[in-house]
């Protein structure tokens, strides 16, 4: 269940709100278990099996605050928070990163399985929201919370369960207890509500149109290339920043006040800029739990260097398990290392217009290695904004009946597909597909793999009649549907070029044409003879 959905909207919102101010205001305890109990339902409408996650999460986390409270001994305290840090993200690394890091073990293993697991809805954030807590009770910054069902509430509660912010428990604690429920506030919650709702249903759906029409094309146009680059860039903005306002005025009309969590990020003239202003709830978990404990900048260039890596890396991989993840916070990495230490100042000296395009062109660019499916892709994509492109630029091939509709598809993880030709029936296609290995690929009428031979980069693929021409860098392979190599003819230069009948070919080389004859058509002369 999305705020956006009619299912939100109509049935689960009025029902909630009905119950809730029905309850007179001195029976807090009454409307905080109203306010549990249907963010428990939330949760479950997203997968019922799960439910049992969050609140295992929520045992964790109560337990092991009471242990890191300030009665106990530092040994017993510390191994509260120890317990927490390791059990918390042992569920999330496993739910989450389990699949990833067992495919790079198959890889290297083939006997090892891949395991299948299901990403729970916003585990990221209830994980790091429960460890927040008993970290700051370890510090003696938060007191316990002794009573499970407030400590469930903070964990569970709906408004920023699925998509953040990441509340603190030291924002919200007070106003477990005691808050302001008021017409005005009410209705001020309601307007951002409303607000946020907008943006995701007027803004971030119809850019994301044109983002996903961009990043589907096979072989886009640097305009169009640009165009899809922006408006993912508007996409994600308006979306993630409509969640965080629909979720802020959630809470504010139930009486809690979460930190704003954007603050015109697309304003910024530098890339450390944008980070004050993007995400800076998780920005500041990552400040608060991660890099000061490293060590921060109190410590010297070579470690703080190193602690910015590690942030950088883990910030990442917390937004998914995939390769393109980790390298999009690797970038910032880069980045912000840059201006901390190489281009800073001079970057600072420049007109703030020439400040502003430089990190919005950044940021773009992150955003293109954020939403393409592997590094690949993304690296094909950014070509294509230069003009650089291959001829295709994605890693799946589809083939489609008369009608338009998808009948079959393939897909080459990691590989970008650089040429394509189909037989005259239409059921088998040839590919060259490049990544670490180049392969001309042979799949049969339902796009499975028949054949694979490794080729040339530099390759090209043409078909006359039921044979595929290879061209090489220096000469024409012909192989039949069923990928075999039938004959080879070896040139004196680089064929650009070829068309074919039955009986000869023509072959494009610079500004020559050469003539030849396949040996099919050799022998059915002398046998016509």
């Amino acid at each position: 269940m999305v705020f956006s959905s009619v299912s939100f909207l109509v049935f689960f919102l009025p029902c909630l709100l009905v119950l809730y101010f029905m309850v007179p205001r001195r029976y807090r305890g009454a409307r905080n278990f109203i306010l549990l109990a249907f963010s428990l339902a939330f949760y479950a409408c997203g997968g019922p099996k799960f439910l049992l996650l969050m609140l295992l999460s929520i045992v964790i986390n109560y337990c092991c605050g009471l242990l890191a409270g300030p009665k106990h001994r530092p040994a017993v305290r510390k191994a509260g928070v120890t317990l927490a840090a390791v059990l918390g993200l042992g569920l999330l690394g496993w739910f989450k990163y389990a699949g990833f890091f067992g495919e790079m073990l198959h890889a290297l293993m083939p006997f090892i399985p891949v395991p299948q697991v299901t990403l729970p809805i916003g585990i990221s954030f209830f994980t790091f929201q429960g460890l927040s807590y008993v970290i700051d009770v370890f510090r003696d910054d938060a007191a316990v919370q002794r009573n499970p069902l407030k400590l469930a509430l903070y964990i569970s509660f709906f408004p920023q369960l699925v998509a953040g912010p990441i509340v603190r428990y030291t924002t919200v604690a007070g106003e477990i207890d005691e808050r302001h429920e008021s017409v005005s506030e009410f209705s001020a919650g309601s307007v951002r509500f409303l607000f946020g709702l907008a943006k995701k249903m007027l803004l971030a759906n119809a850019v994301a149109q044109i983002a996903d029409a961009a990043f589907s094309a096979v072989s886009p146009s640097v305009a169009l290339a640009w165009l899809g680059a922006v408006a993912y860039t508007f996409q994600i903005y308006f979306d993630f920043s409509a969640y965080s306002d629909m979720a802020i005025g959630l809470g504010r009309m139930f009486g809690f006040h979460f930190l704003e969590n954007f603050n015109y990020p697309y304003v910024s003239r530098s890339v450390t800029e944008f980070w004050r202003r993007w995400h800076i709830s998780l920005s500041t978990w990552f400040r608060d739990y991660v890099y000061i404990p490293l060590g921060g900048n109190r410590c010297s260039r070579a470690r703080n260097i190193l602690n910015l890596f590690l942030v950088w890396a883990l910030t990442g991989l917390w937004h998914g398990a995939n390769w393109t993840f980790i390298a999009w916070g690797l970038w910032f990495f880069v980045l912000l290392i840059g201006e901390k230490f190489l281009w800073g100042k001079a970057l600072s000296r420049l007109p703030s217009l020439l400040q502003h395009v430089y990190a919005m062109l950044l940021v773009i660019l992150s955003w293109v290695l954020f939403r393409a499916d592997d590094i690949g892709a993304a690296l094909c994509y950014m070509a294509a904004m230069f003009g650089r492109a291959p001829a295709l630029c994605d890693s799946r091939a589809v083939l489609y009946n008369a009608s338009g509709g998808e009948r079959a598809a393939y897909d080459f993880t990691g590989q970008t597909l650089r040429d394509i030709s189909v037989d005259a029936s239409g059921n088998t296609a040839l590919l060259l597909a490049s990544g670490q290995l180049c392969q001309a690929v042979m799949l049969g009428r339902d796009l499975g793999v028949e054949n694979t031979t490794q080729v040339q980069a530099s390759n090209r693929i043409v078909r006359s009649g039921a044979q595929f021409y290879l061209l090489t860098d220096n000469g024409v392979e012909c192989l039949s549907t069923d990928g075999t190599s039938q004959w080879t003819q070896s040139l004196s230069a680089r064929p650009q070029g070829l068309l074919a009948d039955r009986r000869q070919l023509l072959v494009f080389c610079g500004n020559t044409v050469q003539v030849l004859t396949p040996p099919a058509a050799e022998n059915n002369a002398q046998s016509n003879t």
